[in-house]
């Protein structure tokens, strides 16, 4: 929770509540004057001061902390069991910001080796250049990342579970304990699961990570990004670089996520429902040489995602039987599935990772196929969803 916590959620505790009553309710109550039951915008950047230093439940400057910026931040930190939560103008600025505040030139983290794309065009083309060394190893093996590990150097093992796009899944608490080996800390990009459907901190991880873009925000109406931590030492040296770096989420677009916040758990079940029976679909599909969803039972990490995940939400990656050519053409045809980046909104979407939001790691090796094709499974009818894929595919 934000260090400029409001006043009212000190008598408002729900750490025993439900996921769906803390979404709804954790962060702010009722204005005590007017009664409205949702956050107003604050759109101001000063606050008046009682005397010089007097300040109004610690507001002073709207980078420093805004009230609809902590309602969020407290949100995002009650539906991820934490005590600290931090909200950015995108996800990258909260990775950059993490990195900033936790790494110094010379040190060294370990990366998926199928990261983001976003991601690893940070630490490859931005943070080298500032002096911070990455390794890639696989999510899916344990003694991979212990090997990766330089003890002594490795500051931050970073873990995507499912990742993306390949949606591989890491055993949030077996790479935990080999983090904390060497004392490295363990970050979780929880973006695909969301808070939902995966707890990393309880599991171990140190920071968790947000893309609240995606699942969060739920809309594809705002751009943001989120940490949150447990630990207060943790916590100060985040906000200590959040105020200081400035890249903050605004108050309209902490407005927006808190919105999409309210209606996680009921998305993410359609998310879940919707990509189950498309990724059946598509393992039946003569067109179809290949489908990866971690709820299938032939996925590899089926057995791990089932013990750490509550569903298996809504991302669905497939490689087609005629090649990038093929996969251009499905991506090209369909009508439902909107050919775009990003994911995690209500509408469903579909990419070529490799000329799309993976285009940043071509040639190097997190290279993804040139067959893939990614879906971001939406909540609308099945059976339409399901036609427009079959019409495409040919």
């Amino acid at each position: 929770m934000s260090d400029h916590d409001l006043e009212h959620d000190h008598e408002h505790d729900l750490s025993d509540a439900g996921f769906e009553t803390r979404a709804i309710h954790a962060g702010y109550r009722p204005d005590p004057t007017t009664g409205a039951v949702i956050p107003p915008i604050y759109a101001t950047s000063t606050y008046a001061q009682d005397g010089v230093g007097g300040l109004r439940n610690g507001y002073e400057y709207s980078r420093s902390a805004n009230p609809t910026r902590t309602a969020l931040e407290s949100t995002l930190a009650a539906l991820e069991g934490g005590a600290h939560g931090f909200a950015f103008a995108s996800g990258l600025a909260a990775e950059d910001t993490l990195i900033r505040a936790l790494c110094r030139p010379g040190d060294h983290v370990v990366l998926p080796n199928d990261a983001y794309g976003g991601t690893f065009r940070l630490f490859d083309k931005v943070a080298r250049n500032w002096g911070l060394e990455h390794s890639p190893a696989p999510v899916t093996d344990v003694d991979a990342v212990r090997a990766a590990i330089r003890p002594g150097a490795t500051k931050l093992v970073w873990l995507e579970t499912p990742t993306n796009p390949l949606l591989s899944v890491g055993d949030i608490e077996a790479i935990a304990a080999v983090a904390h080996e060497v004392g490295a800390r363990l970050v979780v990009d929880n973006t695909f699961a969301s808070s939902y459907l995966q707890q990393p901190l309880s599991l171990g991880a140190d920071i968790v990570v947000h893309s609240t873009t995606k699942y969060a925000g739920g809309h594809s109406d705002v751009v943001g990004g989120a940490l949150v931590v447990d630990d207060a030492e943790l916590a100060e040296a985040i906000g200590f670089h959040q105020n200081s770096i400035g890249g903050v989420a605004g108050p309209f677009d902490s407005w927006l996520v808190l919105r999409g916040l309210k209606t996680l758990a009921l998305r993410m079940e359609r998310h879940s429902d919707n990509a189950e029976r498309v990724a059946a679909f598509l393992l039946e599909h003569p067109a179809v040489s290949e489908v990866i969803y971690p709820g299938l039972p032939e996925h590899p990490g089926h057995a791990v995602a089932a013990k750490q995940m509550r569903r298996f939400g809504g991302m669905v990656s497939f490689r087609v039987a005629g090649g990038e050519e093929q996969a251009l053409a499905v991506c090209a045809g369909t009508r439902v599935f909107t050919l775009g980046e990003s994911l995690g909104g209500v509408e469903s979407l579909i990419e070529h990772p490799g000329r799309m939001t993976h285009a940043s790691v071509a040639g190097t090796e997190l290279e993804v196929p040139a067959d893939l094709v990614r879906l971001s499974v939406g909540i609308e009818s099945i059976d339409d969803l399901l036609a427009d894929l079959d019409r495409s595919l040919g």
